[in-house]
C-alpha cells in the first residue's frame, strides 16, 4: 500500500470501561488515527475517558456514534451480554471491527453475527490477547515451520483466582449461564487451537465440579475435558477459576505441553518467575483487596509502567490499527475463530451436563436449547 493510499482511521469505541480505556489510549497515540468517538451508557465514565483521550465526540447512543461520517472502524468493548446490537449495526455500515470476546453469549446469536460478517465481507477480528505474547508467538513459529513434526498430543491447564470469577459473575445479568470455560477457558482454548491450526476436533468428553461457586452463583468451579481430532490427535483441556482469594496470581495462569513426532514444547505461563512480597500491603485493583504477595505480570492485559499500560493489549491494539492503516497481516483471531471458540467451550459444558461425549461440530441450536 502506497503512503498516500492510507486513509486516516476514524475510530468509534463503544464501551468506555477498562478495555475501552486501554485500547483508546493506544489509539490516541497511533499516527494513523485521525478521529476518535466514544459511547457509553454511563455518561460520567464516558466523558472522563473523552477528556483523558482528548476524543472528538461522545454520546450515550451507539446509533448516533455509528451514524457519524468520520467513523470507518469500530471497537466493541461493552459488557459481554451487550455485544450483538452495536456489532450488527457496525457490520451493516461496512465498518472494520475489533470485538472483545465473545461475539455473543448465545450460540445462535454468535452464528448470526458470523453470518453477517461473512455476508458483508467486512474485516472483523476478536480480542484474544494471548496470541500477541512473545512466548506464544515463538511457539507458533516453531510449530508452523514443522520443527515438532506431526503433533500427537496437547495438554492445557488454566488456573484463576476466584476473585476473577466473582467479578465477572457480578457483572452478568444471568450469572448462572457464565461458566469457567465460556468466560475464561476460552483464552486457553483459542491459544491451543491456534497453535494446532489445521487440525479439526471431532469429539469432546468433559466433567465439571461446583462446590465453591455453585451454591452462590449457580455456576461451575472447574471443567476438565478431552478432545479427539480428525487425525487422532488428543488434547486435554482444563480450567479452574475457583482458586482461593489468597492465591497470588492476579488473573490467569496457564501451562501448555505440545508433543509431536519429532519435538516437544512446554510453556509455563503461571507467572511464578516474578514474585513480589512486601510488608506494606498493596491494593490489587481487580480484586479490590489488599495483598502482601503477588505474581507479577499475571494480569493478562499487561501492567502499568511509567504511566502507560505495557503488555499484550497494547501489542494487540497497535497491531489491529496497523492492520487497518497499512494492510499488514496480523495474528488476530477472526470472527470465525471467535464463533468456533464459543461453540467448543459450550460443547464442553454440554458434555459435562449430560455425562456423554459430544460429537463435533455441534449446531448452535443444540447448544442453546
Amino acid at each position: 500500500m502506497k503512503p498516500h493510499d492510507r486513509k486516516p482511521i476514524g475510530l468509534a469505541i463503544i464501551g468506555c470501561g477498562r478495555l475501552g480505556r486501554f485500547r483508546g489510549e493506544v489509539a490516541r497515540q497511533y499516527p494513523g488515527v485521525g478521529w476518535i468517538g466514544l459511547c457509553d451508557l454511563k455518561e460520567d465514565l464516558g466523558r472522563k475517558l473523552c477528556d483523558d483521550l482528548r476524543a472528538d465526540f461522545f454520546t450515550k447512543d451507539f446509533h448516533e456514534l455509528l451514524a457519524r461520517r468520520e467513523v470507518n472502524a469500530v471497537l466493541i468493548a461493552t459488557e459481554e451480554s451487550e455485544h450483538v446490537p452495536p456489532t450488527m449495526l457496525a457490520i451493516e455500515r461496512g465498518h472494520r471491527l475489533l470485538i472483545e470476546k465473545p461475539l455473543a453469549t448465545n450460540a445462535v446469536d454468535s452464528a448470526k453475527v458470523l453470518q453477517a460478517v461473512q455476508d458483508a465481507g467486512v474485516d472483523a477480528v476478536v480480542g484474544y490477547t494471548q496470541r500477541f505474547r512473545r512466548r506464544f508467538l515463538a511457539a507458533k513459529e516453531r510449530i508452523r515451520t514443522g520443527q515438532l513434526g506431526d503433533i500427537t498430543s496437547v495438554t492445557t491447564r488454566a488456573f484463576l483466582n476466584r476473585i476473577s470469577a466473582i467479578v465477572a459473575l457480578q457483572l452478568d445479568p444471568q450469572p448462572s449461564r457464565l461458566t469457567p470455560m465460556v468466560s475464561s477457558g476460552t483464552h486457553g482454548l483459542d491459544l491451543s487451537l491456534w497453535l494446532l491450526e489445521g487440525k479439526a476436533p471431532v469429539e469432546v468428553y468433559a466433567r465439571s465440579v461446583d462446590k465453591v461457586l455453585g451454591p452462590a452463583w449457580g455456576t461451575k468451579d472447574a471443567t476438565f475435558g478431552v478432545f479427539t481430532f480428525d487425525d487422532g490427535t488428543i488434547w486435554s483441556m482444563s480450567i479452574n477459576w475457583a482458586l482461593p482469594k489468597p492465591w497470588p496470581g492476579s488473573t490467569y495462569g496457564l501451562e501448555l505441553g505440545i508433543v509431536g513426532t519429532e519435538g516437544v514444547i512446554t510453556i509455563d505461563d503461571t507467572h511464578r518467575d516474578i514474585v513480589f512480597a512486601t510488608e506494606q500491603p498493596h491494593l490489587d485493583q481487580r480484586a479490590n483487596d489488599w495483598r502482601n504477595v503477588t505474581f507479577m505480570t499475571s494480569f493478562p492485559p499487561g501492567d502499568m509502567a511509567l504511566g502507560q499500560l505495557r503488555g499484550p493489549v497494547r501489542e494487540e491494539t497497535y497491531a489491529w490499527l496497523s492492520r487497518l492503516y497499512h494492510g499488514i497481516e496480523t495474528p488476530h483471531a477472526t470472527a470465525a475463530d471467535g464463533h468456533r471458540n464459543l461453540l467448543l467451550t459450550m460443547a464442553m459444558d454440554l458434555s459435562a451436563r449430560s455425562g456423554k461425549a459430544v460429537p463435533l461440530p455441534v449446531s448452535p441450536e443444540d447448544l442453546s436449547s
